[in-house]
């Protein structure tokens, strides 16, 4: 995905945990969203998530979050382990389970983890993958927290 795009559509993509299925437009309008791609097999995703979580946590009435599981192999399509991954990382927010990697194809996303953060008219407005960049996703959640407290 480039930067401005919209958002892809989510609620048909694949198995959901911790909610009901999402779609795109229950999703923008009054605040940001960020989109966090995963996998169970991914050693950066375990020691990235408690900081994640607690970004997520200081914005929580602020921000949107949805996480994606990409399984990277076979072996991580296994429900049970993403389930308990989830549990063990305190993992609260909606799963997207995207064993068929229909919503990794539609975001062009290779790389996990992988951050997303779209605004309240569902336009991309950062991306990140790999290890770091944590402090730049949080400036950019706080500028599109704060542009939305304005409007």
């Amino acid at each position: 995905m480039k930067l401005r795009d919209q958002m892809p559509e989510l609620g048909h993509s694949g198995k959901w945990l911790n909610s009901k299925p999402l779609f795109k437009n229950d999703l923008i309008g009054n605040k940001p969203v960020l989109i966090y791609f995963w996998s169970v097999s991914c050693e950066t995703c375990k020691k990235a998530m408690p900081k994640v979580n607690e970004m997520c946590n200081a914005y929580k009435d602020q921000l949107r979050v949805v996480t994606v599981h990409m399984p990277r192999s076979e072996r991580d399509q296994d429900l049970s382990e993403v389930r308990s991954t989830a549990k063990e990382h305190n993992i609260s927010h909606p799963i997207i389970i995207d064993n068929q990697h229909r919503l990794t194809n539609q975001f062009k996303n290779r790389y996990v983890p992988g951050y997303y953060l779209f605004d309240t008219n569902g336009k991309l407005r950062h991306r990140h993958s790999g290890s770091g960049g944590l402090q730049m996703l949080q400036k950019r959640i706080n500028r599109a927290v704060n542009q939305t407290d304005k409007n």
